[in-house]
């Protein structure tokens, strides 16, 4: 999962993901995120939701102020950049490299709000392509005898 904040859509979006994930700091991520979502119109001060979902706001205000997760969401929306997601939802289907199972091979992205009937055709063909890939002989690696 990425943020990705719209900033060309809502100017504080960016200041609403640090502040998710500064709630996340507190194990209350989902609590910060839903909190933001349903008061887009009210989003500041940031201490007010905080307070109100029971975070640490001393600790929640310096996590603000310190920009300890500017350049994390900065990443993340570079890497939706790069996976062609320019917006939400937006969703990558991957399957981990064989090679390096800490990498993934993108297979197909779909973009904004779409029926269960698009994401059963896609995932259907990512099930064709790794069946595929299952059929290919598999040289063993560090095999003894």
């Amino acid at each position: 999962m990425l943020d990705l904040p719209l900033e060309r859509i809502h100017p504080l979006a960016f200041q609403a993901a640090v502040a998710v994930a500064c709630a996340g700091d507190q194990d209350r991520y989902w609590e910060m995120h839903d909190r933001l979502f349903a008061n887009q119109r009210q989003l500041e001060p940031w201490s007010g939701h905080a307070e109100a979902i029971e975070l640490d706001v001393a600790t929640f205000d310096d996590c603000m102020e310190s920009g300890r997760h500017d350049a994390g969401v900065r990443r993340d929306m570079k890497e939706a950049a790069k996976a062609g997601i320019t917006g939400t939802p937006g969703f990558l289907l991957a399957v981990a490299d064989p090679e390096d199972p800490s990498k993934v091979k993108g297979l197909s992205t779909l973009r904004g709000a779409q029926p269960f009937n698009v994401f059963k055709t896609q995932l259907d063909g990512a099930l064709r392509e790794l069946a595929k890939q299952d059929a290919q002989p598999v040289q063993a690696r560090g095999a003894t005898q």
